[in-house]
């Protein structure tokens, strides 16, 4: 399969890949067309997805029976009106129609909005209106459609909804979808430049934005499974992600089908270390991806207790990793985890490739699919060493992957995507070997007697503590040095009784000792948790916002 859009299949070192990374680009290219399809024609038996969840169920789905389930959904989604263009809202957390109703939707060339369970009436409104939501197809949650319910009056493009269960307001997918009549593929094809998934970021601050990915987006990922990833047909891939967040397409879709793998999928309402690894031993996982939070989870737990023989890659991704973790891992399981990064906007940008030495805690080299720079404040390059914001080259062509825009809002594209870059927001430095290290984003950076101070660097220090389980550094204002450092940690439960002046001191000391001694916390805070926003994201501006309200 990769040989049909790849000019080259194979690739031995970063210079290799770099240079010789080409894709061939088709007309009216259609993941589902085009991939699964092919898949289906080329391996019919061939395992595409092994979904289970936490009551025991299991369901095991061919590549030919999973082109068969999507030609139904698509005649039937048909049949309910819609078509090419329209923004279809998805809200179906882990379930198994979530994979049958993107690819449906891909089919008839609508536009897939994936979003969480979480979402509050203003939230669904917002969203609605801002990209004029034609259909929502959800969950049988009475939270979720309580909740779409309150929105309708304020959402007048809304003219389909769908629960997969029985709902009062809403076609039933289960009773309805078997009356579909045979799926016909529409006439009218898309364009590469046809819009055909969009995500609303959840920003740390400020209203989500819309960003809108090109057909070509699901190409782009073709790097992240079959190269980031490691996979080829045999695997059996498990990423950790919500599906209404960008990670999920990254990991349990476009890059793994690339590939020929099987996408493992363990739907489960609330994560448990020893539960995850119970389904990974089960189903003896080869290949597995989360955000390092979970791994942080895990190795708290007895990893001797579990047979992980069956896997052999992890990678990691959605924050930066902590060394400590890292080493931690490998020392548990005699796996190095290989980073990656990048954003909703954008598919891997920086990674750790199969062909490279990991270096803990660094976010690896740019993918060769993308020219990828530091640039200092005035606009010139760093140095080797030297602070930046990470950018995207983008010339006369659009690099296969990077968004298409922030969906009508013309002044925000403009602010982030201007003079022939795009600019990520993040700031990093290089090394002499050219890997790349997280600094934070550029609000989040600390400016303390004149140093500039990243709070990744302060929170990987503390992370290296045996007390620490979470932590968030932030910048406190301060008269004579502008601002101190101040870190707002999680303990773990068998430190929490400590939590006192005593520790905070052990733990200042401590990030003397493991890094420069000026960037250590003046200000140590102990939290049951941490703010986050609802895909998991350490929101730093909430805890600036009431240390200036003090």
């Amino acid at each position: 399969m990769v040989e049909r859009f790849l000019k080259q299949t194979t690739f031995t070192s970063v210079e290799d890949y770099n240079k010789n990374l080409e894709f061939i680009i088709p007309e009216h290219f259609n993941f589902a067309y085009d991939v699964m399809d092919a898949w289906a024609e080329e391996a019919p038996e061939n395992l595409a997805l092994l979904w289970t969840d936490d009551n025991g169920a299991e369901i095991r789905t061919t590549f030919a029976k999973l082109k068969e389930e999507t030609d139904q959904a698509a005649s039937y989604l048909q049949s309910l009106g819609i078509g090419k263009g329209d923004p279809v809202m998805l809200i179906l957390k882990r379930r198994y129609e979530w994979w049958v109703t993107m690819l449906a939707l891909h089919k008839l060339g609508a536009v897939v909005i994936p979003a969480t369970h979480m979402l509050t009436k203003h939230d669904i409104v917002y969203r609605n209106t801002r990209a004029s939501v034609k259909a929502i197809i959800c969950v049988d949650d009475e939270y979720v459609t309580s909740q779409i319910k309150l929105a309708l009056p304020e959402s007048p493009t809304v003219e389909v909804l769908v629960a997969l269960g029985d709902i009062e307001g809403f076609h039933n997918w289960h009773k309805e979808i078997g009356n579909a009549p045979a799926f016909v593929r529409p006439a009218e094809r898309n364009e590469n430049s046809d819009t055909m998934l969009m995500y609303f970021t959840s920003g740390t601050s400020g209203e989500p934005k819309m960003v809108a990915h090109d057909f070509l987006y699901a190409m782009g990922h073709l790097t992240t499974g079959v190269f980031w990833h490691n996979l080829h047909e045999g695997s059996l891939h498990l990423t950790v992600a919500d599906t209404g967040w960008g990670k999920a397409v990254w990991g349990k879709f476009y890059g793994q089908w690339f590939a020929g793998a099987t996408v493992f999928v363990f739907d489960h309402e609330k994560f448990n270390a020893d539960t995850m690894l119970r389904q990974m031993e089960k189903y003896r996982v080869t290949s597995f991806c989360a955000p390092p939070t979970i791994y942080r989870f895990m190795i708290r737990e007895d990893l001797s207790k579990y047979d992980l023989s069956a896997l052999k890659y992890c990678t990691t991704a959605g924050e930066a990793l902590n060394p400590a973790v890292f080493d931690k891992f490998k020392e548990k399981t005699g796996i190095q985890m290989m980073e990656g990064f990048g954003q909703t906007e954008t598919t891997m940008t920086l990674g750790t490739m199969p062909w490279m030495k990991p270096k803990p805690g660094s976010m690896g080299m740019p993918n060769g699919q993308y020219e990828i720079d530091l640039l200092k404040p005035d606009g010139t390059p760093c140095e080797d060493g030297e602070k930046g914001e990470i950018v995207v080259k983008v010339g006369d062509k659009k690099p296969i992957g990077l968004f298409k825009e922030y969906y009508r809002d013309e002044e925000l594209t403009r602010q982030t995507w201007h003079d022939g870059y795009y600019f990520t927001g993040d700031v990093a430095w290089r090394d002499e070997d050219g890997y790349y290290w997280f600094e934070g984003r550029i609000d989040d950076v600390i400016k303390s007697s004149g140093y500039r101070i990243g709070p990744f660097e302060v929170e990987s220090a503390l992370m290296t503590h045996p007390a620490v389980v979470e932590c968030a550094v932030t910048g406190v204002p301060d008269e004579i040095r502008g601002m101190v450092v101040k870190a707002t940690v999680v303990l773990g439960k068998e430190w929490k009784s400590k939590a006192g002046d005593a520790l905070v001191k052990e733990l200042q000391e401590h990030v003397k000792r493991e890094t420069a001694p000026y960037k250590y916390p003046r200000i140590i805070e102990f939290v049951d948790e941490l703010p986050k926003t609802i895909s998991g994201k350490i929101r730093r501006v909430e805890i600036r916002e009431k240390d200036n309200q003090k």
